[in-house]
């Protein structure tokens, strides 16, 4: 699940992790996020961190509450220290500063993989 209010981003993500093989869903509304994770387990979710309406921090506490082992990894223009150390002490498995690499982004995604297969 790809999680951001700008559409380009979403749209590029999408198109992205689906070349590497991935089933993706993106959302610009984290309402409408969600409404889907109540329907759909989701492994992985990259959220933008500030967004209207529940932001990065909430969706995160949102999606842990109905999925323990999913790996949320945050991403934001906003990459203040203390900010990113929060989101990792609720759980975030990374926090990833805007503008990003996509190869950055892409081995964040790849090392969550590896510890969903090794549990």
């Amino acid at each position: 699940m790809v999680v951001d209010d700008e559409p380009i981003v979403g749209k590029r993500l999408k198109r992205l992790f689906k070349k590497e093989g991935y089933e993706v869903e993106a959302f610009t509304r984290s309402a409408s996020a969600i409404m889907e994770l109540d329907k759909k387990t989701f492994d992985i979710i990259i959220t933008d961190l500030k967004m209207e309406g529940v932001d990065g921090l909430k969706l995160l506490k949102i999606a842990r509450g109905k999925n323990p082992s999913v790996k949320v990894i945050i991403i934001t223009g906003y990459g203040r220290k203390s900010i990113a150390k929060e989101a990792i002490n609720k759980g975030a498995f990374d926090f990833i500063t805007k503008p990003f690499k996509v190869n950055d982004l892409k081995q964040s995604v790849r090392k969550a993989e590896r510890e969903l297969r090794h549990k």
